[in-house]
């Protein structure tokens, strides 16, 4: 049995990924880049707490979409602020600490 180095626990127990998504401060907002298309923009994330790379790959799975990240934040294409915030939602993601901009 393993043990999560940051809060003790079992790792099967472990609480530390549902704790860093209620205290995350999430912003969702649209750019746009070359020839006028549109990304939502989604930074806050903690690379450390939360598997940043499972989670775009999701989204973009559930939004039908392409993305990457970049600089710690995710980029999917095209306008998705509303349907983003309700998969994070489904996530288990604090709704008071998803900020649409």
């Amino acid at each position: 049995m393993t043990i999560c180095a940051r809060c003790g626990l079992p790792s099967e127990l472990c609480v530390c990924e549902s704790i860093a998504k209620e205290t995350l401060k999430i912003n969702i907002s649209v750019e746009k880049k070359k020839f006028g298309k549109q990304y939502t923009i989604i930074n806050g994330i903690d690379e450390k707490d939360i598997d940043i790379v499972q989670l775009a790959k999701d989204l973009k799975a559930k939004l039908a979409c392409g993305g990457t990240i970049r600089n710690n934040q995710i980029e999917l294409q095209g306008n998705h602020k509303q349907k983003v915030k309700e998969i994070l939602l489904e996530k288990g993601f604090a709704p008071e600490s998803i900020v649409i901009q």
